[in-house]
């Protein structure tokens, strides 16, 4: 694979927008390079625009090399900055899975490149054979979503393994859920896999949805086109300085996993004595996908009460099924009592 023949041509010569912290690194007491006010220290100062610092923490927790990060406004930054340097609009296309998380398609759209679907298997399974038949020379992109939302699997270590052994595009795993399943990060066959990108966040297991910072890993050449697309100071100061304090809490993030993976079990066995419940689905994640007598009617019955779930009726696959996020205790059983009344 030649990283050169996948990067948009206007990209790979592209000359990306050098800004005054860019060119200068180093200590100083004196700045007067960036038209900033002198007053209101430290925000009146442009943050670092590719968060060293705060790079260097989140590598040593993820045991990765800082050239290999990338940091994004959420998981949605990355995602759009795989179309816009890798395809071509109107001439190359993606595959992915279907169903799937939306913002692949969305962005696809907003970058004017064909989004072909592959259907999963009824056991929500990834159909291999299918995804590799329906890209063509023009695929430039394959979106695996593992633990899948909404399914809440994960794919299965073969299948992922066959689209990376045979797919000679760009293919991207998404891992916004990985903390809360028993597999391994894919992280750790970067290296062995230079057309990889993986995707995880601090918005689901760190609980820091509001915060906006979401996390791409790959080689150091596909960060670096990364790097010359996006905007200059993509992640302000506050996101930086919040989230550096946070990653000191780790210990605080692996209790609330583990709360999380057991309300999860809870949760699945009480909904399968519900009597409008047909069937919970499996699960990886911190949600559980259950199919119901009438997902429209008891989504909008549930709103009623205050109660707010995921409606995924219009969704392939899921006729009738509710996306359900676990949440507290409390707020499990909440939920639970409320179904029992419909």
């Amino acid at each position: 694979m030649n990283l050169k023949d996948l990067v948009r041509p206007n990209i790979y010569r592209l000359k990306p927008y050098s800004s005054a912290r860019d060119e200068f690194q180093g200590e100083a007491s004196v700045f007067l390079d960036a038209n900033e006010n002198p007053l209101n220290n430290p925000y009146n100062r442009y943050p670092d625009p590719l968060q060293r610092r705060l790079k260097n923490l989140v590598a040593d927790l993820k045991k990765v090399n800082p050239s290999c990060l990338f940091f994004g406004n959420g998981s949605d930054e990355p995602i759009d900055l795989v179309y816009r340097v890798f395809c071509e609009p109107l001439i190359d296309n993606v595959v992915a899975m279907d169903p799937s998380y939306g913002m692949y398609k969305v962005c696809a759209d907003i970058n004017n490149v064909e989004y072909r679907k592959t259907l999963l298997n009824e056991d929500f399974s990834l159909n291999t054979d299918k995804m590799l038949e329906t890209a063509d020379s023009h695929t430039k992109v394959i979106f695996l979503c593992s633990p899948n939302n909404p399914t809440g699997n994960d794919i299965s270590k073969k299948d992922v393994f066959r689209i990376l052994n045979e797919f000679q595009g760009i293919i991207v795993i998404d891992e916004a859920y990985i903390d809360f399943s028993e597999r391994e990060s894919y992280v750790k066959i970067l290296k062995d896999y230079p057309n990889l990108i993986i995707l995880q966040t601090f918005s689901k297991a760190w609980g820091l949805a509001s915060v906006r910072l979401g996390m791409a890993f790959a080689c150091p050449e596909i960060i670096a086109f990364f790097n010359k697309v996006k905007y200059p100071y993509n992640i302000n100061l506050l996101t930086q300085s919040f989230v550096e304090k946070e990653i000191s809490q780790r210990e605080r993030k692996s209790e609330w996993v583990k709360m999380l993976v057991e309300q999860r079990h809870i949760l699945a066995k009480e909904l399968q004595t519900v009597s409008v419940v047909r069937k919970v689905y499996p699960s990886d994640a911190n949600f559980i996908l259950v199919n119901v007598n009438d997902a429209n009617a008891i989504y909008k019955y549930l709103v009623e009460k205050g109660v707010i779930v995921r409606n995924r009726n219009n969704i392939s696959l899921c006729l009738d099924c509710l996306r359900i996020t676990v949440g507290t205790p409390d707020e499990n059983a909440r939920l639970i009592e409320e179904l029992r009344k419909f």
